[in-house]
């Protein structure tokens, strides 16, 4: 882990000469009796993450943070507060393309499940923080779960 322009980075180095596209996004901790509400994704994972992505062009963070979540879990959120933010460098395969994903990290409250998840290579997951925290699929997320569960 480095510090680059005040944000700490996670994960690999970039790699010298290959371009990168600046993917801001938005995601969130979701704790709730005792568990947190995390997704797996299916492809081309399996790979535990917290529910978020993208902020789609002219789209402000909250609503996408909103509607990110409710895409990959289902359920509606209210009382977001963003936590901090990290950089990591990583190849996406399903949109084959190396980003620079600037990632702002919030937690929120899960107020209700309206339904599935409508990505279908998503499913909603209760899981005890602390396995949670074990199968998160990138160190940075690991790092905003460990530090809020910490002080929790």
């Amino acid at each position: 882990m480095i510090r680059q322009f005040g944000i700490k980075r996670f994960g690999e180095q970039p790699r010298r000469g290959q371009k990168y596209h600046l993917r801001p996004g938005v995601y969130a901790l979701l704790p709730r009796n005792g568990q947190l509400l995390v997704t797996c994704q299916l492809e081309p994972g399996p790979e535990i993450q917290l529910p978020g992505g993208g902020i789609d062009p002219g789209e402000s963070p909250l609503p996408a943070l909103h509607r990110e979540v409710f895409e990959e879990t289902g359920w509606s959120i209210s009382a977001p507060k963003k936590l901090g933010a990290f950089r990591r460098y990583t190849f996406m395969p399903e949109y084959n393309l190396w980003a620079e994903k600037l990632c702002h990290i919030y937690v929120a409250r899960p107020v209700r499940r309206l339904g599935p998840p409508s990505e279908s290579l998503h499913q909603a997951l209760w899981m005890d923080p602390g396995a949670a925290i074990k199968n998160l699929g990138n160190s940075g997320d690991r790092s905003f779960a460990l530090r809020y569960f910490a002080n929790a």
